[in-house]
C-alpha cells in the first residue's frame, strides 16, 4: 500500500490484535522558534551568603553543603567572647534596671508627699529611661543574633527557604564578622540565560514561553523576562533572560539548551512523538477513519519535550494512532 493518503482496511480485532490506542490531536496555541545554549542561574536576591555575626570558633555543624533548609533553620552554633560579653553587659544593665526603677518609684512618692522637688523625681525617672533602653539594645543584640549571653554562643540560622550551596566551615573552625560560611541558593525559582541568535533579536518579547527538557521526557516552561539590546560580537548573539520554576533539571550553574516558543499558526495540533511515523516518501500519522486508518502526510513544525507539532496534514480533534504505529508502518509503505 502507497504512502501516499489512504485507507489500511482494519476492523476491531486486528486493532485489538496490533495493540493500537487512538487519542485526539490537540490544537496547538504555540511554535518552537528556535533552541538556544542556556546556563542555569539563581533569579536576582535568590542567593544570600549567611555572615557569621561576631568571631568565634564553630562548636557544633547543624547542616552541611546541598542539604534542603527553611527559613529560620538553625545551621551552625558559634561560641564567642563578644556574645558572652553582651550576655555579662545585660546581666549588670538589668540590674541596674532594677536600682533604676526602686528609685524612681520612691522619689516619685516623695514627690507626691511634697518632701523633694519635683526635679529630682524628673532625674530619677530619666535614669530608669536609659537604663531601660540600655537593657532593651542588648537584649535586641542577643536575639538579632540568636545569641545566649549564659552559654556565650550565638546560632547562624538560614534566612531564606532554599538548598545550602556553599558551607565553608567545620566544627574547630575561626570565623568572624568578614566571612560568609554558607550560602543558600533560593529553589522556588530560578532564572536562564540564554544566547538569541542575532536574526531574532527583534522578534523575541519578554512574556513569551520558554522550555526546558529535563531528564525523563519531563518540560519546565517559563517565561522571558528580558532581551538584551547589544549584540555579541564573538557569538552575534544578545543575552536572553527567562524565569523557570524549581525543577529536577533547573539546576544553579548548569549548562543546558531552552526552547524559545511563539505563537502557533491557525490549524496547527501537537501529537505525542509516539505518532509520528517516517517513511520514504516522509513523516506521517494514523487518523482513525470508519473502516480501518488513513495514512496522512504531515509536516512537522519542531518539538515540544515529548510531543510534535504539525503544521500541516491533521485537524484539531481528529482521533490519531498514539501507540503501535510502528506495527503499521509496513503497511504503510506496502511492505
Amino acid at each position: 500500500m502507497s504512502a501516499e493518503p489512504g485507507t489500511i482496511p482494519l476492523n476491531a480485532d486486528n486493532i485489538t490484535r496490533l495493540g493500537l490506542k487512538f487519542a485526539p490531536a490537540a490544537e496547538a496555541r504555540l511554535a518552537p522558534i528556535a533552541t538556544m545554549p542556556a546556563i542555569i542561574a539563581p533569579p536576582p536576591n535568590a542567593r544570600v551568603a549567611v555572615a557569621a555575626t561576631f568571631p568565634g570558633v564553630v562548636t557544633r555543624i547543624l547542616v552541611v553543603e546541598g542539604q534542603d533548609v527553611q527559613r529560620g533553620d538553625a545551621l551552625a552554633i558559634v561560641s564567642s567572647r563578644d556574645v558572652l560579653s553582651i550576655g555579662a553587659d545585660l546581666s549588670r544593665a538589668n540590674a541596674r534596671l532594677e536600682v533604676a526603677r526602686s528609685s524612681a518609684n520612691r522619689l516619685s512618692q516623695l514627690e507626691r508627699e511634697g518632701v523633694i522637688a519635683g526635679a529630682r523625681a524628673d532625674e530619677a525617672r530619666a535614669a530608669l529611661g536609659e537604663a531601660r533602653a540600655d537593657v532593651s539594645e542588648k537584649s535586641r543584640i542577643l536575639a538579632m543574633v540568636n545569641g545566649s549571653g549564659v552559654s556565650g554562643s550565638y546560632t547562624l540560622t538560614a534566612p531564606i527557604a532554599g538548598k545550602v550551596t556553599s558551607a565553608a566551615i567545620h566544627a574547630g573552625s575561626v570565623v568572624d564578622g568578614t566571612t560568609a560560611p554558607y550560602v543558600i541558593d533560593a529553589t522556588g525559582q530560578y532564572e536562564a540565560q540564554a544566547q538569541l541568535p542575532e536574526r531574532l533579536a527583534g522578534q523575541v518579547k519578554p512574556g513569551m514561553t520558554v522550555a526546558l527538557n529535563e531528564a525523563g521526557g519531563d518540560t519546565l516552561h517559563g517565561t522571558v523576562t528580558s532581551v538584551g539590546s547589544t549584540i555579541d560580537p564573538m557569538t552575534r548573539s544578545v543575552t536572553l533572560k527567562a524565569k523557570l520554576p524549581a525543577g529536577p533539571g533547573a539546576l544553579a550553574g548548569r549548562a543546558t539548551s531552552l526552547s524559545l516558543f511563539g505563537p502557533a499558526s491557525a490549524g496547527a495540533v501537537t501529537v505525542p512523538q509516539s505518532a509520528v511515523t517516517t517513511v520514504p516518501e516522509g513523516e506521517v500519522v494514523f487518523v482513525r477513519a470508519a473502516k480501518g486508518v488513513m495514512v496522512r502526510k504531515v509536516k512537522i513544525g519542531g518539538k515540544d519535550g515529548d510531543r510534535i507539532l504539525i503544521l500541516s496534514g491533521v485537524r484539531p480533534g481528529e482521533q490519531i494512532v498514539v501507540v503501535g504505529a510502528s506495527a503499521l508502518k509496513p503497511l504503510a509503505v506496502g511492505e
